[in-house]
């Protein structure tokens, strides 16, 4: 004999999916799922999102830096566990309407006026009473009553009595539909416009993200997406007198393109500025050509005012060079004649050192014409005049490594460009110049910055201006540093101005001094015992720590630096005259010239470039990066906030009441009177309303 078990099972799954459905439909797990989309979107806001990888590693170290890249945290609101938790929070709130719904639209119709009179004594707020009036002429009284409070009635004759049920706030019931349809409608519309229906439509139609570099003509047609593609946010850069009409994407594991209905022409990008140089307002003149009816269409792109073409939205995102041509100079930090370089932003080129031989990747990464920089920091914190550790020399001037200070002194101190010098290991070193000289601490220098991460702040080597504005004499005075006839030539220019009259037997000792002096600073000590050249003031403090007892160390460095300082300016002018200019008296502007160009030139010897690269003519160039979206979720998005207002407001500010009232005829030919309230939230305003009508129904009635 068999037993069949079918119809054990049935009734045993139909519970699970009931008790599955009542759990995803109930309130707890709606709260769960928001609680973690805040948490998500807290972390989506401290995590700056879509950085290289290397950025978050500088930031959170390697093992954490690959746990968070494992939780799609840098891409946090396009990861596949958030865009399930949007559709489980969908399903979730559209249950819960699904469910309570139809129960508040019929309680919305219902007045419950056959409720029994005997129940109206169970309530908080009650009152009874007794009138002379006939219950017809009651009831119209009644009837007035509600019709000026505004309430909605419904009168129900029964045996023994008329029951008048009325209610007020019926919209209360109506906000908890609206908000929870809020959310509905929010998490649809953001999962449209998000990057969910392009990597559906790249899994329909066999698309992959591209990895790769180039120009966007030569990439694959399996990496772009179709120009009737309902949804998408991507990015478009656009040169000055330059046309595009695709967008890049940028997916996670790379990017796919997508065509546009049109072309984007940039005429101009405008930026205009207030009087003390800071940028009031950015702009891009732009002509629209349109693929299907070869129309034109002008128009001016703002931030935060974009234009809209055939169903796009186009945003100013931002702006980058365009491709600006650079004329530069190059001066070799290990000696020799400068020479021009030609150059074009975005563009590469090699570069050969002179200390080891190396050949060097250069990258031209940027043009800035306009630099506004606090002074004030500058002019406010001087440093330590013997310090060598250009890593911190600059970090209280400018850029990145500005301090936060209460006076502010806001100047346009001009033109920059930066670059990249990159080894045969791919390393890369960030370098930034500025090509006019700035007044730092009363001396006019030229900036010269690096740093080796982009997370870093730039360190800058100042060069001070010579008597021309130019860099010219302290390159000079750098290369005469590296010459052995030069160098001797300077001792005893020295050694004849420097030696007493009367003591000329001190002018061997002095030559011996200065000579040694000099050798040192130069690095030509280190160099001779086969090191690497170590040179500038920390080759003197070494010297003094290896050779004087502690006890002497002050007095004998101060001797020293000012043999050095003497032997330099000999030197200074001995580069000036053999370049045909004028030598240069000691005085107080030459006195701080020469503070300046020695604290550089030992600065020098830990500038990592080879060369310095300074500006000397521009052509810029300027592109605008135009964001272009089309966002059919956005009107969701927008009808969801609307009901969210709405049902808050409904929920929050208007009271459900519905109110009772039993007429009895009496056989003395009164009316025995007895009325109810109930409210959604029991408030003082609810008590003061429910005394209001108690009083006006039962003006003399025994309560």
């Amino acid at each position: 004999m068999t037993v069949s078990t079918t119809g054990l099972e049935l009734p045993t799954r139909s519970r699970t999916l009931r008790e599955a459905v009542e759990v995803l439909s109930s309130m707890r797990f709606s709260i769960t799922l928001l609680t973690v989309i805040c948490i998500v979107s807290v972390i989506g806001t401290v995590v700056r999102q879509h950085e290289s990888l290397n950025n978050y590693v500088n930031q959170f170290g390697p093992f954490w830096a690959k746990v968070f890249d494992a939780l799609d945290l840098y891409a946090v609101y396009s990861a596949w566990w958030f865009l399930l938790i949007l559709a489980f929070l969908v399903a979730s709130t559209s249950l819960c309407i699904a469910r309570n719904a139809p129960k508040i639209l019929v309680d919305l119709r219902v007045y419950k006026e056959q409720l029994r009179a005997s129940s109206l004594k169970s309530f908080h707020h009650r009152a009874e009473g007794v009138l002379d009036d006939p219950r017809d002429a009651v009831l119209a009284r009644v009837s007035a009553l509600l019709v000026a409070g505004g309430w909605k009635a419904r009168t129900h004759e029964r045996e023994g009595g008329v029951m008048v049920a009325a209610k007020k706030g019926s919209a209360n019931k109506l906000g908890y539909l609206a908000a929870h349809s809020a959310i509905v409608l929010v998490c649809i519309g953001g999962l449209l416009d998000g990057d969910l229906m392009v990597r559906a439509q790249m899994a329909l139609l066999g698309k992959s993200a591209w990895a790769g570099a180039g120009l966007l003509r030569n990439v694959p047609a399996e990496h772009v997406l179709g120009e009737g593609n309902p949804t998408y946010r991507g990015n478009i850069l656009v040169g000055e007198g330059q046309r595009g009409g695709t967008a890049v994407i940028q997916l996670k594991d790379g990017v796919v393109l997508q065509p546009l209905p049109f072309d984007i022409e940039l005429k101009k990008f405008i930026v205009d500025f207030y009087p003390t140089g800071m940028p009031k307002r950015f702009a891009s003149d732009i002509v629209l050509h349109d693929h299907d009816t070869g129309a034109t269409r002008i128009a001016t792109v703002k931030v935060n005012e974009p234009v809209q073409h055939r169903g796009v939205m186009i945003y100013l995102s931002s702006f980058e060079d365009g491709g600006s041509k650079l004329k530069l100079r190059a001066w070799p930090l290990a000696g020799g004649a400068p020479f021009e370089m030609n150059g074009e932003v975005g563009t590469e080129t090699q570069l050969k050192s002179e200390r080891d031989g190396q050949t060097l990747g250069l990258e031209f990464t940027g043009l800035r014409v306009i630099n506004v920089e606090n002074l004030a920091a500058a002019d406010a914190s001087r440093t330590d005049v013997r310090t060598v550790d250009l890593v911190n020399r600059l970090e209280s001037h400018l850029g990145s490594g500005a301090k936060t200070r209460t006076e502010k002194t806001l100047q346009n101190v001009g033109p920059s460009i930066s670059y990249k010098l990159r080894d045969a290991a791919g390393q890369a070193r960030e370098y930034s110049n500025y090509m006019l000289p700035l007044t730092l601490e009363g001396q006019r220098v030229f900036l010269a910055g690096v740093r080796d991460t982009p997370n870093e702040p730039f360190r800058y080597l100042r060069i001070p201006a010579d008597d021309a504005g130019s860099l010219a004499g302290w390159m000079r005075l750098r290369t005469g540093l590296n010459e052995r006839p030069l160098r001797e030539a300077a001792v005893q220019r020295y050694v004849v101005r420097a030696t007493p009259a009367d003591k000329p037997e001190l002018a061997q000792q002095l030559a011996v001094s200065a000579q040694r002096a000099l050798d040192l600073f130069a690095g030509i000590e280190s160099a001779r015992a086969g090191e690497k050249p170590v040179g500038g003031l920390q080759a003197l403090s070494d010297f003094l720590e290896g050779s004087v007892p502690e006890a002497d160390r002050g007095r004998t460095s101060e001797v020293l630096l000012r043999i050095l300082n003497g032997t330099l300016f000999e030197m200074l002018n001995l580069t000036r005259e053999r370049a045909g200019l004028k030598a240069l008296t000691p005085d107080d502007g030459t006195q701080a010239y020469m503070t300046q160009a020695v604290l550089s030139l030992s600065d020098a010897f830990f500038y990592p470039a080879p060369v310095l690269l300074a500006l000397d003519d521009y052509t810029q160039v300027q592109a605008s990066v135009f964001q272009v979206t089309r966002t059919p979720g956005k009107t969701l998005v927008y009808a969801g906030c609307l009901f969210l207002i709405v049902g808050v407001f409904a929920m929050l500010y208007v009271r459900e009441r519905r109110l009772w009232i039993w007429l009895e005829h009496l056989p003395t030919g009164g009316t025995r009177l007895t009325t109810a309230l109930s409210a959604t939230r029991q408030t003082l305003d609810t008590d003061r309303e429910f005394e209001q009508i108690r009083d006006t129904l039962l003006p003399k009635a025994s309560a």
